[in-house]
Order: structure tokens, then C-alpha cells, then sequence
């Protein structure tokens, strides 16, 4: 029987900001960085990294406001995509990983794909989860979001709905068979929630609501990175979710015709549920392209 990988947690200090990350596996192996999504942090990664670092090293950070990572009030930090980006490629660097492939979901999106299009060949392969490259991924739900982003001021009692209890733990169950229903953990949301309640906290994910707008000027430039580099992807993505929709996964092969996709029954949180699905997809995956 082989033994369970170790997964080591260890925190440090990028631009004066303390950064937490999850790692396992063995540095000389292959390399693959996990991006969080929205409200999480690499909690969501908590049985996948162990699931892949028999194979390969595994690096999951926490993204600065989230998680166990530092989280400075909105007049202390910045907080943009630019520079939660800024933030994960000085740990990249600081950890000295010259080459990985990037998982992104959600979040995790914007900021993984900002840093892959700039270093282009420093990506070996990508890994999709709900995380959007395209306007066709928006759903109705960005409809306050997108509001909010044109005047806070009206919108922002609605938006702050977002940052409450009901609406985290609609974003794990929402597209969920029933019958699977019982492989969520109430610990993701209760975790989420509590560190969402931080105060200071909903300052900060009211800001990145706002800035996400930006995120979508950044597109053309991803799409060009596709279509001019033509990474290995795996687009795995829950068919059902109702934040980033189908849509946007099928979007990739407009400019990624050779990118393998999985629609899963599944929502926002496709981990959660399909979870071993998901990491069967990524080690035939990476098997086949990392060589």
C-alpha cells in the first residue's frame, strides 16, 4: 500500500504580506499551481492535493483577503486582480517554480490567466473549473454585480446579500443532483462564512466585486494567448452552475479547438461532488501531456 502524500501548510511573506499555501509532492516532479476561487481559498483543494502529489508537486495559495492568508483592510491594501496577481507570481517566483501547470477556478481565473498570457512559457498546461475567459460564461446572476460595478453606491445593500450565509451556501448546493447532495461538507460554507464575517472582510470582497469589471478588458488578451500558444487544457466544469454558465466553458474551443472538456452534473463547486471524476480527468490528462 503506498502511503498518503504529506501536505505541508506554510505561510511567507510576499511584498510585506503574509501568504499561506498547501504543498505536497516532490519538488523535482512536475509542478501545478491551484487557484481558488470565490468566496473559498485553497481549502477547496484540501482532497485533491493529495489525490495528485503521489505524481506531481502541488502548490495551493490562499489569495491575499481570503483564507489563511493576510487580510488588510481596504485602506491598508489594494485590492485589485492586477495585484492579487502581482501577489501569487512573487510567490511563484519566490518558491522558484520556473515551469507548472495552473488550475483555475473562478477567481482563480482572471489571476491565473493574467500570469499565464505574460509568461506564457513558463504554463505547461491548464486546468478550467467555472472560471471565465468569455462573456458568454456570465449568467444572470452578475446582473447586481454588474450594476454594483456602475454605481456602488445604489446597488451595494443588494450586493452585500452576497457576502451572507444563505447566498455562501448557495453556492455550494445550487445544481446539485440530489443525490448528491450529501457529499457537501457543511464545513466549506461554515469555514467561508466565518471568515467572510471577519471584520473588514466584506470591505474587501465589496472591492473585488467591483474591480472584476476590469477583468473582462484582459480577455482579448487571453484569447490571444490561446489562439498563439495553444496550451494542453482540461476544461472539467459543472454543467449546471448558475454563477459561471456552461457557455463559458464551451467558449474555449473557439480559440482552443484541441482543449478536452467535461461537462460534469454538477454546480459551482464541482470538486465537492465529483471530486474523484475530476481527479481521474487530470491525472490521464497530465500523464498524456506532461512529459
Amino acid at each position: 500500500m503506498s502511503e498518503t502524500p504529506v501536505v505541508h501548510h506554510r505561510t511567507v511573506t510576499i511584498d510585506g504580506r503574509g501568504v499561506f499555501y498547501r504543498e505536497a509532492g516532490d519538488p523535482a516532479t512536475p509542478t501545478i499551481v491551484l487557484l481558488h476561487g470565490f468566496p473559498t481559498s485553497s481549502h477547496m483543494f484540501r482532497t485533491l492535493i493529495p489525490a495528485l502529489a503521489d505524481r506531481y508537486h502541488v502548490v495551493a495559495p490562499d489569495h491575499i483577503g481570503f483564507g489563511n492568508s493576510d487580510a488588510p483592510p481596504v485602506d491598508q491594501f489594494d485590492y485589485s486582480f492586477e495585484n492579487l496577481t502581482a501577489i501569487t507570481l512573487g510567490l511563484i517566483d519566490t518558491l522558484g517554480l520556473d515551469r507548472f501547470a495552473l488550475y483555475i477556478q473562478d477567481y482563480g481565473a482572471p489571476i491565473g490567466l493574467r500570469i499565464a498570457s505574460a509568461h506564457p512559457e513558463r504554463v505547461s498546461a491548464l486546468l478550467v473549473q467555472s472560471g471565465n475567459a468569455y462573456v458568454e460564461g456570465f449568467t444572470p446572476f452578475w446582473g447586481v454585480l454588474f450594476a454594483h460595478a456602475k454605481d456602488r453606491e445604489t446597488h451595494e445593500a443588494e450586493v452585500r446579500g452576497l457576502l451572507e450565509l444563505d447566498a455562501t451556501r448557495w453556492q455550494y448546493t445550487h445544481g446539485v443532483p440530489a443525490d448528491r447532495l450529501d457529499r457537501l461538507t457543511p464545513d466549506t460554507w461554515t469555514i467561508d462564512q466565518a471568515l467572510l464575517d471577519r471584520a473588514g472582510n466584506k470591505e474587501v470582497q465589496l472591492q473585488l466585486f467591483w474591480d472584476y469589471q476590469f477583468n473582462l478588458d484582459v480577455y482579448p488578451a487571453f484569447q490571444q494567448y490561446f489562439r498563439e500558444h495553444r496550451p494542453p487544457t482540461l476544461i472539467t466544469w459543472g454543467e449546471n452552475d448558475e454563477i459561471f454558465g456552461a457557455k463559458g466553458a464551451r467558449a474555449f474551443l473557439r480559440d482552443l479547438p484541441d482543449a478536452e472538456l467535461h461537462l460534469l452534473d454538477a454546480g459551482h463547486f464541482a470538486l465537492e461532488t465529483h471530486g474523484p471524476e475530476i481527479t481521474a480527468l487530470i491525472r490521464k490528462f497530465l500523464d498524456r501531456t506532461l512529459r
